[in-house]
């Protein structure tokens, strides 16, 4: 999912994308040790994936206490 289409997304609604694309990255981390993983880019892409997500709720998290502060 690309950054825009994840700035759409609600606080509630990334964090489960997190917390599903965790799960995932654990699936992909346990096929890989049973040597049954096809690709092993796919993890590097899902890590790229969570990192990008958090960082967005970073950015608003930030944001949000630079608007407090300044009132």
């Amino acid at each position: 999912m690309k950054a825009h289409e994840l700035r759409q997304l609600s606080d509630v609604e990334l964090m489960k994308r997190i917390q599903e694309e965790e799960q995932g990255l654990a699936n992909l981390r346990f096929q890989k040790v049973l040597g049954q993983l096809e690709k092993p880019s796919s993890i590097g892409v899902s890590r790229k994936e969570i990192a990008r997500m958090k960082t967005l709720l970073r950015e608003r998290e930030t944001s949000t206490n630079a608007k407090t502060k300044q009132i």
